[in-house]
């Protein structure tokens, strides 16, 4: 993906305004329908006797450990895909392209609602229609799952890593916005990553130097800064 990152600015997808201003969201939007749907299902779910308590709680993490595998395949796949013609080049920029040429645009890092209210609907009939009533558990689980990319993809870009060990995940995604973009296809976690063997090189993550890794992330490029991870 040739998309050299600007850390100031954006740039419009559609010419028409209405399109443009529909595919821009607060994260907070999304997740607040992501959440309701979820609580709704799992409350029919209970309410209707669908699953007992302990297998109702299996189903739904079984789909939140789902969504971190779809998560991979799709950044992967369909978002790194290969451009070789006009048509996935359009695909792959709107889906994803936009993304790594402004990562600092809050209002492209989460599903816009019109999206996302379409997505769900047309997950819960597809699901339904593969395991039945299970689909009150595990798609929440599964929607669950994808609230908690978009919480950590946000964070990533929007504050600075933590000092403790959850700031491995900015450091794979710095890695992937400004290294090497063959690697660190998992936001959200790294397992998928450490499965199929595209964990980022040691190299970029402890130089021999001395025991800190010096990653620029989004924040610190902002500021016109690097900021070390330890």
């Amino acid at each position: 993906m040739q998309h050299k990152p600007k850390e100031q600015g954006t740039t419009a997808l559609f010419k028409n305004r209405t399109l443009e201003k529909l595919a821009r969201t607060h994260i907070s939007i999304p997740l607040s329908i992501y959440f309701i749907g979820s609580a709704g299902l799992l409350y029919t779910n209970f309410s209707s006797g669908y699953t007992t308590i302990l297998g109702g709680i299996s189903v739904f993490f079984i789909g939140f450990l789902f969504w971190t595998w779809f998560e991979y395949f799709m950044h992967k796949r369909l978002f790194h895909m290969l451009p070789t013609n006009r048509f996935k080049e359009r695909i792959q920029y709107l889906f994803h392209g936009v993304h790594h040429e402004f990562p600092r645009d809050k209002t492209r890092l989460a599903m816009p609602p019109a999206a996302s209210i379409l997505i769900l609907t047309a997950l819960f009939f597809t699901f339904k229609i593969i395991m039945d009533n299970y689909t009150f558990t595990f798609l929440p689980g599964f929607v669950m799952g994808y609230s908690a990319y978009l919480f950590v993809h946000y964070s990533i870009h929007a504050f600075k890593p933590p000092k403790n060990k959850l700031n491995v995940l900015w450091i794979n995604h710095s890695i992937h916005h400004y290294k090497d973009d063959t690697v660190a296809f998992g936001v959200s976690s790294p397992l998928w990553d450490v499965i199929f063997r595209t964990m980022p090189k040691k190299t970029y993550q402890r130089p021999k130097k001395n025991n800190e890794t010096r990653v620029e992330t989004s924040s610190a490029r902002a500021n016109g800064s690097k900021e070390v991870v330890t």
